[in-house]
């Protein structure tokens, strides 16, 4: 980690301190209610739980800390996502995606958005290096891209296609703000699912936007308050306390995934591997250019799908599972959700087992 990263990962852990007193719970209280004693309208306060939440406000204020920017949050990373893109498209826009990042955004953007008007065009990753976005209104961007961790030049991008008009989405779910900073580097928006790295322990669905621009701000917490697309306080809660060990589980996260990914490189059952922070890997240049790590995340090949089944069944440090980020280490074959991946592809979480035990575990599996 940067010493900019530890400063807000220390600012996080005591952001409430400031407006405590005497007697007052240093962790957030679960505030459920639907409701809040309302006498007089124009008097200031809570006053309906769509609109906010004591809980989920201490939440954004742990994430504005680590985006140094103002955050809307979501019950989950689509959520976040769609909010993003509902907030700066509009009939007749010209929408870019990544053709190689989350399915999922490709699915909204071709199933909903084109129908509503909106013109989508799909990039791989690497293209965005070389791509005109002349036309475009909205560029979304993923780097590192999920699953195949292809890597662009954020400020490169961003520069080139707001020169074009164009606004800028990163999402930046791989990566989290500790390890990448898409704001700093020019984008307008940041998109991110915290159900990953910052909740940390696979047992709540959340998401982020993260912006600069009041405008878009304002339109963020308008899309929020009549969607009706909000969070629980007990998701909040729970996020809350899992950003609060973010900076250590990422630290050792990202150690292991590199001794992990370098000694995966050498065994001769692996082919193709891919880690952005490994060098010669062909997103290390940039990676290392404009993140403070590596990342968790590793892809590489075995032999077949039914190669890549039997690894992931032997494994026992290896959770079956088709999210990552969380403190167990997870893995799964992607090509059985569509990506346009070879079979035998596999997409590691490395999460914070002791790294030699969790080698031993993979090593024995492979063989």
């Amino acid at each position: 980690m940067t010493d900019s990263s530890d400063r807000r990962a220390a600012r996080l852990l005591h952001h409430r301190k400031p407006g405590l007193g005497q007697g007052d719970p240093v962790v957030p209280p679960i505030t459920a209610t639907a409701t809040f004693h309302l006498p007089h309208v124009q008097a200031g306060g809570h006053f309906y739980g769509r609109n906010g939440l004591p809980t989920w406000e201490a939440v954004e204020a742990q994430l504005a800390i680590l985006e140094d920017a103002d955050c809307v949050t979501f019950p989950s990373g689509m959520a976040a996502i769609s909010a993003g893109l509902f907030a700066t498209l509009k009939q007749g826009a010209r929408l870019v995606v990544p053709s190689d990042g989350y399915y999922v955004t490709r699915v909204l953007s071709q199933g909903f958005l084109a129908p509503f008007g909106v013109s989508v065009t799909e990039l791989p990753t690497r293209a965005y290096a070389t791509a005109d976005f002349a036309g475009a209104d909205v560029v979304y961007l993923e780097t590192p891209s999920n699953p195949g961790l292809d890597a662009v030049d954020i400020a490169a991008v961003a520069a080139r296609a707001r020169a074009a008009g164009a606004r800028v989405i990163a999402d930046n779910t791989t990566m989290t703000p500790l390890l990448q900073r898409p704001l700093d580097l020019g984008c307008d928006l940041v998109v991110a699912a915290d159900t990953k790295a910052p909740a940390g322990h696979s047992d709540v669905l959340f998401g982020h936007v993260a912006t600069r621009d009041a405008a878009l701000l304002a339109r963020l917490r308008d899309w929020r308050r009549m969607s009706g697309a909000i969070p629980g306080p007990f998701e909040a809660f729970l996020v809350h306390r899992g950003l609060e060990t973010l900076e250590l589980r990422l630290s050792r996260m990202c150690a292991s995934a590199a001794l992990i990914a370098q000694r995966l490189a050498g065994h001769r059952a692996v082919r193709n591997l891919r880690y952005p922070g490994l060098p010669g890997d062909p997103s290390y240049a940039v990676t290392k250019a404009q993140a403070a790590q590596g990342g968790f995340l590793i892809a590489f090949e075995l032999a077949d799908a039914a190669a890549a089944e039997a690894f992931l069944t032997r494994c026992p440090l290896i959770e079956q599972t088709t999210s990552f980020g969380g403190a167990h280490s997870s893995a799964e074959r992607r090509a059985r959700w569509g990506d346009a991946v070879p079979e035998g592809f596999i997409r590691l979480s490395v999460g914070i087992e002791p790294v030699e035990e969790l080698w031993a575990a993979i090593a024995a599996a492979l063989e």
